[in-house]
């Protein structure tokens, strides 16, 4: 997904327990509402996440579909999960995986890849429903120049607990005592948690920074409710749990280690160095990047106005 315009909303003054709560801002695509939480003015980055996008819920009338054209990313990897619906993945290396709900595409960018986002042509003809969430892992320096690569995983494949009214699957990374399949490049934890009405599900323990981005229901936290759509920024080390609502909670957890230094991003591009930035436009602009075979007719212009942002790892 593009990067967004909009300006941030205001977020409220974090309760004790908290050191921040985030209100997304929401931009509509066409009738379809993504809804961005990280970055935010309030903290640039979770762990290594940068990017945040919720996208939906929301439904395609017959004969449209997601067309999110060819675009290039460079020093990240894009993490893509679904609740309803399903998107085509194509990229640059030859990949066409279509991802449905539970289950995970996770494509790093490294050194320069190209992908698109559509919704597949035999699809549309009927409505269709799509909610989900798309996040971006920044790569820390070590890994900004590695080979592209995708890698798709079925639900079956990622661990599942469910016990005392919590029902959570492990995207990827490590918590709670459970290891995702999935190839990461710095130490992250990533969940899908459903929760029953009143119950508790503690945070992960051994990772520097944690949040919680409260997809549906509510939440409870030291004392303080929690309506769907806030992402909650933890103290370090502090040991909380978040209790569900009386309707119940679904919540996305996820954070890790702090990366290793600050962050540019520009359009589609992380890197630590404005350099890195600088020659990814040019490479975009003059062609330089790989075509998506089987989707090169189109593609997403470099967009001349925009400004690169410094993404701290901390909030000053």
């Amino acid at each position: 997904m593009s990067t967004l315009d909009e300006a941030d909303p205001t977020c409220p003054e974090p309760p004790p327990g908290l050191e921040h709560v985030i209100i997304p801002r929401a931009h509509d695509v066409g009738g379809f509402e993504v809804r961005r939480a990280l970055p935010a003015k309030e903290r640039q980055m979770v762990g290594p996440f940068i990017f945040f996008d919720q996208m939906g819920p929301g439904e395609f009338l017959s004969g449209k579909g997601l067309d999110v054209r060819p675009h290039p990313h460079i020093g990240l990897s894009t993490v893509t999960y679904l609740f309803e619906g399903e998107i085509l993945h194509r990229d640059s290396l030859g990949s066409a995986q279509p991802i449905r709900p539970g289950e995970l595409n996770w494509m790093t960018a490294g050194r320069g890849i190209v992908h698109s986002e559509r919704t597949d042509p035999a699809q549309r003809s009927q409505k269709r429903r799509m909610f989900g969430i798309q996040s971006w892992v920044a790569l820390p320096k070590h890994a900004e120049g590695t080979t592209p690569g995708f890698a798709h995983h079925e639900a079956g494949e990622l661990p599942l607990v469910d016990d005392q009214g919590v029902r959570m699957r492990l995207i990827a990374g490590e918590g709670w005592g459970l290891r995702a399949p999935v190839a990461v490049s710095s130490p992250l934890f990533y969940a899908d948690a459903a929760l029953s009405a009143g119950a508790r599900l503690p945070l992960p323990e051994g990772h520097d920074e944690r949040g919680a981005y409260v997809v549906e229901g509510s939440v409870e936290v030291a004392g303080t409710q929690f309506e769907a759509g806030r992402m909650l920024v933890f103290h370090a080390g502090d040991a909380l749990a978040l209790t569900a609502g009386p309707g119940g909670a679904r919540l996305l957890m996820l954070g890790g280690a702090a990366m290793d230094g600050p962050r540019y991003l520009y359009w589609n591009f992380v890197a630590s160095s404005r350099e890195r930035l600088e020659q990814a436009k040019a490479d975009w602009k003059a062609g330089r990047f790989p075509k998506v075979p089987g989707d090169e007719k189109e593609f997403i212009p470099l967009p001349e106005e925009r400004i690169a942002v410094r993404a701290e790892t901390r909030p000053a």
